[in-house]
């Protein structure tokens, strides 16, 4: 059945400033056909992405802007939801597969059979990335295992994969009359066929997926010229990384986290690729040009966060808004002994458990609705502060503040909390949508466009909020200790032999943001926010 229907967001920057000048709206929906299954409709997005262009030429003309001065678009997507289209008619085989969905964790327990000591880590130092649901591979495994249509397509010759980014860049470069088969460096390091050092989709991992490679996208840098829309088509980044650039951190050590559906927190660190001794993901962070370099990252992934305080709102009904929440948790101050964690689609970072399943614990007759909105809010700090934990302990050296970003970061009670949670300062940027920021830069600074500078210098300072901690260290402490508690509780919850049917509305929050600079530089996004 069709879902909650999700917000497509268009911002229009000035160039020179990152000042926000407008946006611009419109909504398309995600399906939950069944329990843990999260699906888009890829005609839906292209036809938004279209609608969303018109508008913001509109927009532009009201505001006395010239659109033949457009001088280059770029994409900003969510990272592992996979489609694959038939290269002769340009239409999808299927609904887009959503990064959260639950569906193939069967197909990961059958090809760990395969791996000896069934170690989830096997590929980690090819990849960075442990064998989850999570990345593209596995969900490309059970399309090519469930759908007819996908096989004979494949068999045939016609079929074509990506994540979203490539469905676009495909469909607005001329789709079957010639589109750019394409997808950039960070959006292929989380598809788990990707080699992270030699840049090249890797022909083992191809075998053990059995995923013919002529299937797959050519990889490109993030930016540089892709071909030709309505101009030139020049910028490519995964949201998460888009983020990074937005938040400026180019230099080792650097961190962002960004609160949307999930809660993502990248370190930057350079052109060394780290792995964590200590569950966090190794990826790419950018590789701003065909001459340059390519830059790494730490990653920890957490998978419910802007998404808790959806389900307060769709599925208890104990709020109207998403922005009653804040109000609840205000009035309350704590959550008198009461931890949620939000468990939806198991433990991603660091635990990348699978079997875990959501609880609500603590509960005395005392408890009511503002506690537990207080326990959902704390649930996405704590989950910060196991990833920022991790982090520290694989670089050594730790972070003194965390810069953050989403819509999330409106909530001025969260973001105290992740304070307090973390004893550091909390600095969010007066602009929090900083993925398009640096989708925005990324076009700009691209070869053959060149109206943007990357240097540090050179970038205009940017206003911020700032949070101190406000609890001493000794309570922060201990209310981490009985999250953690609480934490290992939810784990082993579910078996694969479970019967699973029904349906669930948990997963929220699918923005596809169009952007749009005064100096001419369009962008398009397919991304997770949430607000």
């Amino acid at each position: 059945r069709a879902g909650t229907k999700e917000m497509v967001l268009r911002l229009v920057f000035n160039a020179k400033t990152a000042e926000l000048l407008s946006h611009h709206q419109v909504e398309i929906q995600q399906k939950f056909p069944k329990e843990g299954w999260v699906e888009q409709d890829p005609k839906e997005i292209l036809k938004s992405v279209h609608e969303c262009v018109e508008r913001t030429c509109e927009k532009l003309q009201q505001l006395n802007i010239d659109i033949t001065n457009i001088k280059a678009i770029g994409v900003s997507n969510q990272r592992e939801t996979t489609v694959v289209w038939d290269k002769t008619t340009g239409e999808p085989l299927y609904n887009a597969i959503v990064w959260l969905d639950l569906r193939t964790q069967s197909t990961v327990e059958r090809l760990l059979k395969r791996i000896p000591g069934k170690n989830k880590s096997f590929f980690k130092f090819r990849t960075g990335l442990p064998l989850s649901t999570y990345f593209s591979a596995v969900k490309l495994r059970w399309l090519l295992d469930n759908v007819e249509e996908i096989r004979e397509a494949v068999d045939d010759g016609r079929a074509m994969f990506g994540t979203i980014d490539s469905w676009l860049i495909w469909s607005l470069t001329g789709g079957k009359n010639g589109g750019v088969h394409c997808t950039d460096v960070t959006n292929a390091s989380r598809t788990m066929l990707f080699n992270i050092h030699s840049l090249e989709w890797d022909p083992e991992l191809c075998q053990f997926f059995d995923i013919p490679v002529e299937i797959l996208p050519k990889v490109r840098s993030s930016s540089e010229i892709y071909g030709l829309m309505v101009c030139f088509l020049v910028c490519c980044l995964g949201d998460q990384s888009a983020a990074l650039v937005g938040q400026m951190c180019f230099q080792d050590g650097q961190a962002k986290n960004t609160y949307g559906t999930g809660c993502f927190l990248l370190c930057n660190t350079g052109q060394k690729s780290v792995f964590s001794q200590h569950g966090l993901l190794t990826t790419i962070a950018y590789k701003l040009g065909r001459d340059k370099p390519v830059c790494y990252a730490l990653e920890g992934s957490v998978a419910i966060a802007g998404a808790v305080v959806r389900w307060l709102r769709d599925n208890l009904g104990i709020v109207k808004t998403a922005q009653e929440v804040e109000k609840l948790a205000a009035e309350a101050g704590t959550s008198y002994g009461c931890y949620f964690v939000p468990a939806f689609s198991g433990l991603y970072a660091p635990y990348w458990e699978p079997s875990a399943r959501g609880i609500i614990c603590g509960l005395t007759q005392f408890t009511n609705k503002k506690h537990i909105a207080f326990a959902a809010l704390e649930a996405v700090c704590f989950q910060t502060r196991e990833i920022l934990d991790a982090m520290n302990k694989d670089c050594g050296i730790p972070l003194n503040q965390l810069q953050v970003d989403g819509g999330m970061t409106n909530n001025k009670v969260l973001m105290q909390l992740q304070s307090d949670i973390l004893c550091i300062p909390v600095v969010k940027p007066s602009m929090p949508e900083t993925t398009a920021l640096g989708a925005a830069m990324a076009a700009g600074a691209a070869e053959g466009v060149g109206i943007w500078s990357l240097n540090p210098g050179d970038l205009t300072a940017v206003t911020c909020e700032r949070f101190e901690p406000q609890i001493n260290p000794e309570e922060s402490e201990f209310r981490y200790a009985r999250w953690k508690k609480a934490v290992m509780k939810s784990m082993g919850w579910e078996t694969s032999e479970a019967p699973s049917n029904g349906d669930t509305s948990i997963f929220c929050s699918l923005p596809l943001g169009f952007f749009i600079m005064s100096s001419m530089i369009m962008l398009i996004g397919a991304k997770y926010v949430s607000g």
